[in-house]
């Protein structure tokens, strides 16, 4: 099989770099927005148990990136299940549509596979 387009250094590039941290940022707008509704949890109605569980995902977020960053595939499948999950929990539990979570899907799936994809042969 001709593998051409793997990379055949393990050495991370800048769009590596830019790809990690662009979706840093998208996950920081993630837990920027629950944070605002902890905040507002009271006005809303909103139960407190609802916070533990959706920051243990932010938290599954940032650990995810975490592994990408340091070439573990588990972060690379976990990234994408935690973002469903977290867009599937405000959708049911607060009847609302985070666009975030849409735009950070497409964004991994588009910027972020295309250079993970390349140094696949290095996760381990």
């Amino acid at each position: 099989m001709d593998d051409n387009y793997f990379d055949k250094s393990p050495n991370k590039t800048t769009g590596f770099y830019f790809a990690v941290v662009f979706l840093l940022l998208l996950s920081l707008l993630s837990i920027g927005v629950d944070a605002t509704e902890f905040g507002n949890h009271k006005d809303v109605n909103i139960p407190l148990w609802f916070f533990y569980v959706i920051f243990s995902v932010d938290t599954l977020l940032i650990i995810s990136l975490l592994g990408i960053y340091f070439y573990r595939k588990l972060g690379v499948i976990l990234y994408p299940f935690a973002v469903v999950v977290h867009y599937y929990l405000h959708e049911y539990y607060l009847s609302t549509m985070l666009y975030s979570d849409l735009f950070n899907l497409f964004c991994y799936i588009g910027l972020g596979l295309l250079t993970i994809i390349p140094k696949w042969k290095f996760y381990k």
